[in-house]
This record gives C-alpha cells, structure tokens and sequence, in this order.
C-alpha cells in the first residue's frame, strides 16, 4: 500500500512541477536550468550520479529494444502500458530536478509528456533529456548541504535522503518495465549480453 501512495506522490509531484509554487518555504525558488559541471569523484553527489547513469542506460536501452507497436500494451485495464512507464519516469525527473531547485526547460511540459507514451522516438528522446536535466539538476547542489532538509514526494527528509526514494522509484518501475517485457518476448539487452558471454565462456574447448 505504501508503494502505490509512493508511487501517487510521484506522478502529482510530476504532473504539478510546471506550475509555480506559492510555498518558497518548501524547497527553494528554482534555479534556471542548470549548465552542464564538473562531475565530483566523491559525496553524495557522486553516489547519486552513479545511480542516475546506471538507470538511465537500463531505461533508454530496454525502451530501445520494446518494439514500436508494443508501446501501447498494458497488462491491464486502468494499468500504466509500456510507453506510459516510460514517460512516466521521464515526467517524474523534471519533477525530481525541480524539487531540488532546478526550473524545468522552457517548451517542456510534464503534465503533456504522457500524451506521447505511444510514440518510440519521442519518448526515447524524452527518457534522455529528462536524465541529461536530473544529472545537471544534481551537480548543480552542493555536497555540503546532504543532511539539509528536503521535501520529497510529499514527505520530510533530507537531501541525502530524498536520493533514497528517487533510487526506489526507479527500481519499482524498472522491473516493472522488465516484467513487461518478458511478458512481450523481449529478453533485457543486458541479460541477452550476459547470456551470451555465458554460453561463449561455456563453449571454451576445456585445457
């Protein structure tokens, strides 16, 4: 129950970034889009970053890999399809970047991004910009404000922890996207990989 409250908290978090606050005491006032930074080789930041780039290529290359025509297939009535997981995490990292301080991009819409759900293209190119945006989003805070408090989702912690339930996000919906794809015949590109070098290993004439 808690999961799908979570998971609530983070569509409306999402759908109502584009709209200006009147609570400044929540989160501070938006930056401007924030411009691209050295990377840190150590901190929270770093941590994250790491997390960021890992789900990033776990997303972009699964949605890679789903079929066109697939993107519209949903499990169930009233449940999200393939393309709506999708952009639906791209939605969720302009609200993410925005809560951290950073102004979501002129022309970019959350509350519009999920109309495009059935389009691949778009939404690859979606999926990308929105994690290019998170990444410059995180470098652009500083390592020494990590137990700075933070609301998230609806809910009070600190900037390190808000890192916590960004992490679960993306874990909930990535083996979603997985399940879904499994179900539709579609083996994940790194499974397909790790497969393969398996059975090349395996298919070594023993010494």
């Amino acid at each position: 129950m808690r999961r799908t409250c979570l998971c609530f908290l983070i569509f409306t978090t999402a759908s109502l970034a584009v709209v200006p606050s009147s609570q400044g005491q929540d989160n501070p006032a938006p930056k401007a889009p924030a411009v691209a930074a050295a990377a840190p080789t150590s901190g929270f930041r770093a941590e994250f970053l790491e997390v960021i780039a890992y789900y990033e290529q776990r997303y972009t290359r699964l949605a890679e890999a789903m079929p066109a025509e697939k993107y519209t297939w949903r499990p169930g009535e009233g449940v999200r399809s393939i393309g709506e997981v999708f952009t639906h995490i791209t939605a969720a990292n302009y609200g993410v970047a925005r809560a951290l301080g950073t102004a979501i991009p002129n022309g970019v819409d959350p509350k519009a991004i999920q109309a495009l759900s059935g389009d691949k293209p778009k939404v690859l190119q979606g999926l990308k910009e929105s994690f290019a945006h998170l990444r410059n989003a995180t470098l652009a805070l500083n390592d020494g404000e990590a137990d700075k408090p933070q609301k998230m989702f609806g809910m009070q912690s600190t900037l390190r922890g808000s890192f916590t339930m960004i992490t679960g996000h993306f874990g909930e919906h990535l083996g979603q996207s997985i399940a879904y794809a499994r179900v539709n015949g579609v083996v994940p590109p790194w499974t397909e990989e790790a497969q393969k070098q398996q059975q090349k290993s395996a298919d070594k004439p023993k010494p």
